[in-house]
């Protein structure tokens, strides 16, 4: 299990992440499978459609279906059939969804079950317990997800929370053949980042993620950080951007140098009919598509776009059809995927800047 960097233009990285199901072509995205399963996809789907490496819910898989039926089936790949890499979270970001139903102490989370309303504790050490059962490739630390807005002193409060958690992670450790990430956390302020990192990188784990993004704040903000700290993180170790998100913040993350992403918007936004494409975002909900012969997006060659209109997409959501909701996250994952792999593309090229301004165009107002 590695990482290797191949070439950077500028801090833009073409690497690839070595591990026990595979390899995967960096920059990569990481569909999201929060129960077991990428909402309206197959594994064979997924394969076809070029995904690398997908994404588990720690916290909603011990929960339902339980660890100790996935663990009957040998783990996470064996049992929803997927044979390729998996990274897991480590169920901070869903207690820390979960508001008022946690309390937070020095151990770690109470919370309600949403399921069940049953009680139940998630630790570092119960978290790197049950990513070890799930065995996928890749775990991450037990950590707190900054709330936003938040004031300087509840997020140095929080980020060293995490910091000690994170030593216990790694202390408890997770499979031999598993690598560990770290997470950054310190919210909107740069010191508290740089601070984090820094206690990392004293633990030396086998790659680096920054959380506590995309939860509210500025758009502004998002990038302040993720300009100030992606090109600090360890430079031979992967670097992930969690729960991110829109084509243009993708770029602008690789921009910084990060490597890896994951986040619901394609899936979630094709289950409600918005469409990634090259000239934009499509709404096959509006009505000026009801009669349109034209496939979504001219330029793509997934199997939607090579074989239904926008008139049958918008008839078939609007029948609520689950046909529908699959064609369509079939193109906005194709999407994700063939953007990564442009990216890779240009940054091989050292032209990543001309294609960042290209895709820029095409997601500008107007």
């Amino acid at each position: 299990m590695s990482f290797n960097l191949f070439t950077q233009d500028g801090e833009a990285r073409r690497g690839q992440l070595v591990t026990a199901h595979g390899v995967v072509q960096t920059p990569c995205f990481m569909p999201v499978g929060t129960a077991a399963t990428v909402k309206a996809m197959t594994p064979e789907d997924l394969t076809e459609i070029g995904t690398q490496i997908l994404l588990g819910n720690t916290f909603h898989l011990m929960l339902r279906p339980g660890i100790e039926i996935i663990q009957q089936f040998g783990g996470l790949h064996d049992f929803m059939g997927w044979t390729g890499p998996i990274l897991t979270d480590s169920g901070g970001f869903q207690v820390f969804s979960l508001g008022k139903l946690r309390q937070i102490t020095e151990q770690g989370v109470t919370f309600r079950s949403p399921v069940n309303g049953d009680q139940v504790f998630l630790g570092p050490e119960e978290s790197m317990d049950i990513q070890r059962c799930l065995n996928t490739d890749v775990a991450m630390c037990f950590d707190e997800c900054t709330a936003y807005p938040a004031t300087r002193e509840e997020a140095e409060h929080s980020m060293n929370l995490s910091m000690r958690w994170a030593a216990r992670c790694l202390e408890h450790g997770v499979g031999s053949h598993q690598q560990l990430f770290g997470i950054v956390q310190g919210g909107m302020y740069e010191d508290l980042r740089f601070e984090s990192l820094h206690i990392l990188k004293d633990m030396d784990f086998q790659g680096y993620a920054i959380g506590g993004l995309s939860v509210g704040e500025p758009k502004e903000d998002f990038y302040r950080i993720v300009n100030f700290i992606g090109p600090q993180l360890p430079g031979q170790k992967p670097r992930y951007l969690m729960g991110v998100g829109k084509p243009l913040d993708l770029l602008t993350a690789i921009r910084a140098g990060i490597d890896m992403f994951d986040c619901v918007l394609p899936t979630r936004n094709a289950r409600n009919g918005q469409l990634f494409t090259h000239q934009g975002i499509v709404n096959i909900r509006n009505s000026r598509y009801r009669q349109t012969d034209a496939p979504p997006d001219e330029s793509c060659r997934c199997y939607t776009c090579r074989n239904f209109s926008l008139a049958y997409l918008h008839h078939l959501d609007k029948c609520r059809e689950i046909l529908g909701a699959h064609l369509c996250t079939v193109h906005n994952l194709y999407y994700y995927h063939e953007l990564m792999q442009q990216v890779r593309d240009a940054i091989e090229q050292s032209a990543f800047n001309a294609y960042y301004q290209q895709v820029k165009n095409q997601y500008s107002p107007g």
